[in-house]
């Protein structure tokens, strides 16, 4: 199944990606989902073609056995590939340590993953019902909040971030996403720039 992995891009060696380890980061190409500001848009269509096979991702891995410390799968959306849970078990098979960068689109299937592991990013981009305003999606505020809740109950390593334009997230409701993490459990909200060269939606370029 593992080999099945659709991958739109590959980072051999990064420190940034999973806090406090030397990592690979797999792209998995495809998301459900159209943010206004993603600047990957190249990783979004699912069915786009795959830059690397897995067999070869799988093998410089197996190459960088005591030299990496982790291999963190980002994307895109990786738990929108049902090949992911079987990629993850074999990196784990060499020795690496796994992270995970998520936008908490599938809780069922992020629970089935979480015993496998050890670091996750999560990006919560607004309150639940402003979350159609950035993703184009109805209803896709109340996944991402669940998987808080989740990855807090299950103690999983993690780091809640959130990508903030100042068109799609006011100082007030940054305030109440942080004040709502804090009742979930998570008292960290780490807050990125919008990176708008490469955006979606263009406009947000001329919006500061």
């Amino acid at each position: 199944m593992a080999e099945k992995l659709r991958i739109g891009g590959f980072t051999p060696f990064t420190a940034i990606d999973f806090p406090g380890e030397l990592a690979a980061v797999v792209f998995c190409q495809g998301c459900p989902w159209r943010c206004r500001y993603c600047h990957n848009g190249d990783l979004l269509p699912a069915r786009a073609p795959s830059a690397y096979d897995w067999d070869q991702i799988l093998e410089f891995l197996a190459s960088r056995q005591g030299l990496l410390d982790a291999v963190v799968f980002s994307g895109g959306e990786p738990t929108a590939q049902g090949a992911l849970e079987a990629a993850i078990a074999q990196a784990r098979s060499l020795g690496f340590r796994i992270g995970l960068h998520t936008a908490g689109i599938y809780p069922r299937k992020l629970s089935r993953l979480i015993p496998s592991l050890d670091w996750v990013g999560l990006d919560i981009k607004a309150l639940p019902e402003n979350y159609p305003a950035i993703t184009g999606v109805d209803g896709s505020g109340t996944a991402p909040w669940q998987c808080v809740e989740l990855l807090v109950e299950a103690g999983t390593s993690l780091q809640v971030r959130l990508t903030r334009h100042p068109l799609l997230t006011s100082d007030e409701e940054l305030a109440q996403i942080q004040e709502k993490l804090r009742k979930c459990g998570v008292h960290h909200l780490e807050v990125q720039r919008c990176n708008t060269e490469q955006a979606i939606d263009q406009t947000l370029r001329f919006i500061s």
